[in-house]
């Protein structure tokens, strides 16, 4: 199962988006305190809508208590730092992907330790950052591509269905 982790995020909604993104693939999402608002608060859970309750999410008082309860996994760091595009790199089915709070990103003493793990994503210009939760899904799933959509435990439906037909025409074609 690959893991998201989230290194003190500030903003519920974007918490909230990225939990439902992590029930929709199979992800399992690392929260590191402190945390820029309530679990229990109405944005984190409107965004995560009725799926907040199946998400596998669990809390850490800070970032060594993150690496010691998870033996030091190998953790790749988003940022926009990094020297690798996030698409250069392999994920194992049962990687961790950091993504820092949205007002800082991640430390610069965390990143020091992490260089071949750095990965950002390419924009164009002068523009800071991608919304957080955008930035997470860009990754996730390409670490879920490059593992077949299998997520750890079952591999994701990679087609679609229409709810009132088929997509394949009565006459064959």
């Amino acid at each position: 199962m690959i893991n998201i982790v989230l290194l003190e995020p500030e903003i519920p909604a974007n918490t909230g988006n990225i939990g439902r993104t992590c029930v929709a693939t199979g992800a399992r999402l690392h929260l590191i305190e402190p945390l820029g608002f309530k679990m229990n608060e109405k944005a984190v859970k409107r965004a995560g809508l009725d799926y907040w309750s199946l998400l596998d999410v669990k809390i850490y008082s800070g970032y060594e208590d993150f690496m010691e309860k998870n033996n030091f996994p190998k953790v790749y760091m988003a940022t926009t730092k990094g020297l690798k595009i996030y698409s250069e790199v392999s994920y194992d089915p049962d990687c961790f992907i950091m993504f820092g709070k949205e007002s800082a990103g991640i430390p610069e003493e965390i990143l020091k330790k992490q260089k071949e793990q750095a990965i950002r994503i390419p924009m164009w210009g002068e523009i800071r950052s991608l919304n957080l939760s955008n930035s997470v899904a860009i990754v996730l799933y390409e670490a879920l591509r490059q593992n077949g959509f299998y997520n750890g435990q079952e591999q994701l439906k990679v087609t679609g269905q229409l709810h009132n037909s088929r997509w394949e025409q009565e006459d064959g074609v």
